[in-house]
């Protein structure tokens, strides 16, 4: 199994920056592509952006030009740098990898999560 822990959030003003980490763990896993999510209360989680193990990217568009997905591979950590945080950026962030595992399986991890508050 793999085990995801996120880092990274907390509290700041409108206008502001944040660099969340994600470190996943475990033993005997390839990781095909890391993702962070986020769930607002009230709201439906949603994908922010996303990452594949050759480095390619998507945004949601709400994001795109400010937030900033990255991966270290040979640490198996991703990262979301954002800045120019708006109010409506709070909510709880996820990181979610898919991996291969062992006897050609593929799992979906997710981590529990890291709350990022923005204040107008």
């Amino acid at each position: 199994q793999v085990q995801l822990v996120e880092s990274g959030g907390g509290w700041v003003q409108a206008g502001g920056s944040l660099r969340l980490s994600c470190v996943a763990s475990g033993s005997m896993f390839i990781i095909n592509d890391m993702a962070w999510y986020r769930q607002a209360p009230g709201k439906e989680r949603e994908l922010v952006a996303l990452i594949t193990g050759g480095g390619n990217t998507n945004y949601a568009d709400s994001v795109k030009g400010r937030f900033t997905i990255s991966m270290d591979n040979s640490k198996n950590t991703v990262y979301l740098q954002m800045i120019s945080l708006k109010p409506e950026d709070t909510a709880v962030y996820y990181c979610k990898a898919d991996c291969n595992l062992p006897s050609n399986m593929r799992g979906e991890f997710w981590g529990l999560g890291t709350q990022v508050t923005v204040s107008s």
